[in-house]
């Protein structure tokens, strides 16, 4: 499990995705969190394969799919991590944050206390995480209307209080799953945008950015789950 939250072998998990008919140009490892049972397992299958597995248990310690989208006309890898919410898996998630450069925060709507668990979820992210990740929350199970029990507004008050961006999806049927995670992808590369700028611009601190950003031995991508490696020289990359 070291070796994969190091950016090794991370390949072998898809080998569909072993072959790619372009370059990649960039990996970027997002993180999902949140309480067990919110379908945070659930939006990944979603996202990464149009899936639902209604026979879906909870996740066992750290898995991740992949997904290669195209962003501002660049072939960005999205390596979506997922681990289990429950509080004993608590020490395998703090190694888990490491090289995140986005991460989706999970409640369900039908549960208050998902949504209540919310700030200790980010509390923990921030910790451990870089200052410069980007966080969604995200509602889920939006579908199940009428036993909802966490309204839009105070989710969305929560989210402009903390500086996230907020989305209700539905892993059920789809809605705003692809939605919020390319959201959260084109925010990821406009972050990496701006730092490579400022590294091009001989700015003091963008020199720090760039070292923050080494990670194992990965290139850069917009689109999926994995601890990020070089950063592709980032003096060259053209945003």
């Amino acid at each position: 499990m070291n070796e994969e939250m190091n950016g090794v072998g991370v390949d072998n998990h898809n080998n569909q995705e072993s072959v790619m008919p372009e370059k990649i140009d960039y990996v970027f490892k997002v993180v999902v969190i949140g309480d067990s049972a919110v379908g945070k397992t659930q939006i990944l299958s979603r996202f990464t394969k149009n899936e639902f597995c209604f026979d879906s248990k909870s996740t066992i310690g750290v898995e991740f799919q992949t997904r290669t989208v195209t962003i501002k006309s660049k072939l960005i890898k999205a390596q979506i991590w997922d681990t289990a919410g429950q509080e004993r898996y608590r020490a395998v998630t703090s190694a888990y944050y490491r090289g995140a450069l986005g991460a989706m925060v999970v409640y369900d709507v039908t549960k208050r206390q998902s949504f209540d668990h919310v700030a200790r979820w980010v509390e923990e992210l921030r910790a451990h995480a870089d200052n410069s990740i980007v966080i969604m929350l995200i509602g889920n199970k939006a579908d199940l209307v009428e036993l909802r029990a966490v309204p839009t507004e105070d989710a969305l008050e929560f989210a402009e209080d903390q500086g996230l961006f907020f989305a209700e999806t539905s892993a059920l049927n789809g809605d705003n799953v692809d939605k919020a995670f390319f959201q959260l992808l084109e925010e990821i590369y406009g972050v990496i945008c701006k730092k490579t700028l400022e590294c091009g611009n001989g700015k003091s601190n963008g020199v720090h950015h760039a070292m923050a950003l080494k990670g194992s031995k990965i290139d850069v991508i917009a689109g999926s789950d994995l601890e990020i490696s070089e950063m592709k020289k980032l003096s060259t990359c053209s945003c």
